[in-house]
């Protein structure tokens, strides 16, 4: 007895921790083509790296690598703009940080779009969360709904949807669901700042290490020896 084919689908895959936890989703339910759009944002390197590991060890051939010029040049957020640091996790407020890329995620949305048209895929995984996050606007349930109907208006066929897996899990969830289906954390990168070590002080670190601590996990990325005061902002 044959099996039927799996669909196609287009994962948006970062190189971060959420990301590479959609792609082990989308690998085992689709024949998945994975997307990287760098923007010229602080780590893009190290990024691009976790890119291209992540698909080799999840077996995805078929990969797109996009440089959008346009975030960079608007500037607006420490992550594209080196005259705005990135602060420390314990300087955030209530605001949504400076680390918010203006409108990110419909540039990138954008492109997965356009490729799914051409590959015939009819799902496009982003491993958006609203919980346990920064905060971010383009990271809200609504936010994708709306982009939904964008879609169906906008495309040849309007059959193409953006799923959301993750967007209501908390972090602790997510690494325990990446442990579960084997997503390659050691490839990930979450880091704002650093490309080397990562900093243990960003907002995307403090949340990333303090996922790994609450699911009893250890988290297997290098970090800069943390200090007693920093180890215990991660706890709270």
């Amino acid at each position: 007895m044959t099996t039927a084919a799996k669909t196609r689908a287009v994962v948006l895959l970062s190189g971060g921790m959420d990301s590479a936890v959609c792609a082990a989703l989308a690998t085992r339910d689709h024949d998945a083509a994975a997307l990287h759009v760098s923007y010229g944002q602080r780590t893009e390197e190290r990024e691009r790296q976790s890119f291209l590991a992540i698909c080799d060890r999840l077996g995805i051939p078929q990969r797109l690598l996009v440089r959008n010029e346009a975030l960079r040049a608007i500037g607006g957020s420490a992550l594209t703009d080196p005259n705005i640091s990135v602060p420390e996790s314990h300087a955030l407020g209530q605001d949504i940080p400076v680390t918010y890329v203006p409108f990110r995620n419909a540039h990138f949305l954008s492109v997965a779009v356009s490729w799914a048209e051409v590959l015939g895929a009819e799902k496009i995984y982003i491993g958006a969360v609203e919980q346990d996050s920064s905060g971010y606007p383009d990271c809200r349930p609504a936010y994708y709904q709306a982009f939904n109907q964008v879609i169906q208006a906008g495309t040849k066929e309007g059959n193409i949807a953006v799923v959301t897996p993750l967007i209501a899990l908390r972090k602790h969830e997510i690494v325990r669901l990446g442990l579960e289906l084997g997503a390659p954390f050691d490839l990930t990168w979450s880091c704002y700042s650093r490309e080397d070590r990562a900093c243990g002080v960003c907002d995307s670190c403090v949340l990333r290490l303090r996922a790994f601590a609450q699911a009893g996990a250890r988290d297997p990325v290098p970090y800069v020896e943390p200090s007693p005061a920093r180890a215990e902002r991660v706890l709270l």
